[in-house]
């Protein structure tokens, strides 16, 4: 059987809760982020000096092929998979250390710091919220094999 065929469980039925449309936009924005930043880095690396460009390049296809875990991620949410919901909240602890290291950078670099920061915590509380984890069909420790209260 299919996930496309797979029955929606009773708890997932009905409209998509506004927490879990929140942290898939957010993961969304966070991929397109990602996405332009790494096309930034292609072309600075395609269009720099022949010293850079090897670095640019790399980095460029690198940041691209990350953004694909936050795309991802968004999507599954969208369609409620509760796969999802891993790689969302993993995209977010990475980004606490990102934007912590934009806070320690230059004036520039500090208000983007600021903006990552809370839309990491953000997305973590959206995604953690029981609304959220039940719209996603996953069970706490001591449900795993289905038992009811």
């Amino acid at each position: 059987m299919t996930s496309e065929q797979t029955p929606v469980p009773e708890e997932t039925a009905g409209p998509r809760p506004q927490r879990l449309i929140y942290a898939a936009a957010l993961a969304a924005l966070e991929g397109l982020a990602l996405v332009v930043g790494g096309v930034w880095m292609l072309v600075a690396g395609l269009t720099g000096d022949s010293d850079n460009r090897q670095t640019g390049v790399t980095g460029g296809i690198t940041v691209i092929v990350l953004a694909l875990l936050p795309l991802l991620a968004a999507r599954g949410l969208l369609a409620r998979r509760s796969w999802s919901r891993g790689p969302a909240v993993i995209t977010q602890i990475l980004a606490l250390p990102v934007a912590y290291n934009l806070l320690q950078a230059d004036r520039v670099a500090i208000p983007a710091g600021i903006v990552l920061a809370v839309v990491a915590v953000t997305a973590l509380v959206l995604l953690v919220s029981a609304e959220t984890t039940r719209a996603l069909g996953i069970r706490g420790p001591g449900n795993a094999g289905g038992a009811q209260k």
